[in-house]
């Protein structure tokens, strides 16, 4: 009895085995079937994703419409680090006083750059400060400064309107004008000679008169009433 009961015990612990391999085997096998790059479902077209960056004005129309003294709040979060009045002393960062239109990394004389910033070339346009304020370590990979960056670009457009009224800058970017106006104004001058047709509350042309004039009009009968055609018309009734 102790040897039939053991061959059953075996039996169930192989086939307990047996099963427990054949789901692994077979749940690799529909996860390798039904494999995914990371992301599930479907994208649906029109839905922005969240954290990415959406179309909004062009710069210059922001910095067009940017208030220097909505900047000094935001900058607030700056002056931990910089100073902006003219003259003044380097900090954790250098002082920012005219700082616009200047070479990168090269404008406080005495201050110790990264060279991240002291090697990056070209000058603090408005185009690179905005792309510095939004974030510092994609646009200078290796610097120093900690700060995560301003997400929003009218903040950002603000700060750099408080800075340019602190020791001036360049000429500000135009704005671009909106497409439809552009192509308003394209298809205006193409056809300058354009009829632009009868207007409200003014006489018509000579031209427009005899055009309503050759129209059909309604014939009046002895009584005055306008004649019904349809009445003269065989089967037809009154």
């Amino acid at each position: 009895m102790s040897d039939r009961t053991n061959t059953i015990f075996g039996w169930v612990l192989f086939a307990g085995i047996i099963a427990l391999g054949l789901s692994i085997l077979s749940g690799k096998y529909f996860q390798a079937g039904n494999s995914h790059d990371g992301e599930f479902g479907y994208a649906i077209q029109g839905v922005v994703e969240e954290g990415a960056a959406e179309d909004g004005p062009d710069l210059g129309t922001l910095l067009a419409a940017a208030d220097p003294a909505a900047g000094e709040k935001v900058f607030a979060k700056c002056v931990a680090c910089h100073t902006i009045n003219q003259g003044g002393a380097n900090g954790i960062g250098p002082n920012l006083w005219a700082v616009m239109g200047t070479p990168i990394g090269q404008h406080a004389p005495g201050y110790a750059y990264s060279s991240a910033l002291a090697n990056h070339g070209g000058t603090w346009t408005y185009e690179n400060m905005d792309a510095w304020l939004a974030n510092p370590r994609a646009f200078a990979s290796g610097t120093k400064m900690s700060f995560a960056g301003l997400s929003r670009s009218e903040e950002r457009a603000n700060v750099i309107a408080f800075m340019r009224a602190n020791g001036g800058g360049p000429p500000l970017p135009e704005p671009v004008a909106p497409a439809a106006v552009a192509e308003d104004a394209a298809a205006a001058a193409a056809a300058p000679d354009a009829d632009p047709g009868a207007v409200a509350g003014e006489n018509p042309s000579p031209q427009e008169a005899a055009g309503g004039a050759g129209a059909a009009q309604p014939v009046a009968t002895q009584q005055g009433a306008v004649r019904n055609d349809s009445a003269s018309k065989p089967g037809s009734s009154r």
